[in-house]
């Protein structure tokens, strides 16, 4: 990978937050329901995973092109 990859991947970041929001509320809201957590860790969850699904589009869409 190469610095150009990365300064892509990180450009292409944030746009998939508009797509990566969506599922983390959900799975915070489920969470919440099944499991009884805290609003903090609801809140954790919910920011951890906008950042790691949003994350992992930005990856998908810059190497999607290889395979």
């Amino acid at each position: 990978m190469t610095q150009h990859d990365l300064v892509m991947i990180l450009v292409y970041t944030f746009p998939m937050f508009l797509f990566a929001i969506a599922p983390a509320l959900k799975l915070g809201d489920y969470l919440e329901r099944k499991y009884a957590i805290s609003e903090t860790q609801k809140r954790f969850v919910m920011v951890s995973g906008t950042i790691s699904v949003s994350l992992t589009l930005a990856i998908f869409l810059q190497f999607g092109h290889i395979y």
